[in-house]
């Protein structure tokens, strides 16, 4: 951040999506766990249109990890659930060439080129104001943190070129609170919906759960039973080993925060 950058607003939850971006366009970059209450998250992928079609095929065959909530057209940046700029708007970015990290910045611009076809697909951050709500302790948010994240030995379904391993969020949930996490989250399938395991990290092929590979390391109080949601990062391991020419993604836990409401994906 510059000088003059904005600074994190006491009560980020009460933004409207608008001011938020306004926040991450003018240079802003924290984790967006909490931002704008009530309004959903998005992951980014934007890969050129030589490899779209197989990245939605690859969405469609993983609808856990990957679920997709608008697909834009070639060259777009903005589009029905977003008035704003995928370029711009989050709060981080990262540019893969061949698979390879190449830059962590807070404005792709530079890097943006007019074959881009960006993928908005749905974030589990969408779902934790409703466990917040229903008094479901979420312990990244308490401390500040970005939620963990971890890439498993769980496949994901190939598709084309694109292949990959599944990667999922942990939250550290007591465990008397684990069934009303799994029935509130069930309700939300467009943004990763219940559960993909409870307990057991080494069945994921976990090893330590300090030791996340993206995000923060958790916190995890006496009782507590940690539990997996797939993450929409798994993208981002699929271009780490398949390598397209170009890739684009949100930072994880940098999301894009849309005009879409999380009422409008969630299901009785």
């Amino acid at each position: 951040m510059t000088q003059n950058s904005p600074v994190a607003p006491a009560n980020p939850g009460e933004l409207a999506p608008a001011q938020a971006r306004l926040m991450f366009r003018g240079g802003l970059q924290v984790p967006t766990t909490g931002w704008a209450a009530g309004f959903t998250q998005a992951n980014l992928l934007c890969v050129p249109k030589d490899d779209a079609f197989d990245f939605l095929l690859y969405a469609q065959r993983n609808p856990k990890p990957c679920p997709v909530l608008d697909v834009l057209e070639p060259g777009q940046f903005d589009g029905p659930i977003l008035d704003g700029d995928v370029r711009t708007d989050a709060p981080q970015y990262r540019v893969y060439r061949e698979g390879r990290l190449v830059a962590e910045v807070p404005d792709a611009t530079p890097y943006w080129r007019d074959d881009l076809v960006s993928f908005l697909i749905g974030c589990s951050f969408t779902f934790e104001h409703p466990l917040a709500a229903a008094g479901v302790p979420l312990r990244h948010a308490e401390a500040n943190r970005n939620v963990p994240m971890y890439v498993t030995s769980t496949r994901c379904r190939p598709a084309g070129r694109f292949s990959g391993p599944l990667v999922v969020s942990m939250r550290p949930i007591p465990a008397n609170r684990v069934a009303d996490a799994v029935r509130i989250t069930s309700r939300y399938p467009a943004v990763h919906g219940a559960p993909v395991h409870i307990g057991n990290p080494a069945a994921l092929g976990i090893r330590r759960l300090e030791e996340p590979d993206y995000g923060d390391p958790p916190v995890i109080l006496p009782g507590d039973v940690p539990v997996f949601w797939a993450c929409g990062v798994t993208p981002q391991a699929m271009v780490m080993e398949t390598r397209p020419e170009l890739a684009i993604t949100h930072a994880p836990g940098f999301m894009l925060i849309t005009d879409a409401r999380d009422d409008e994906y969630q299901i009785p």
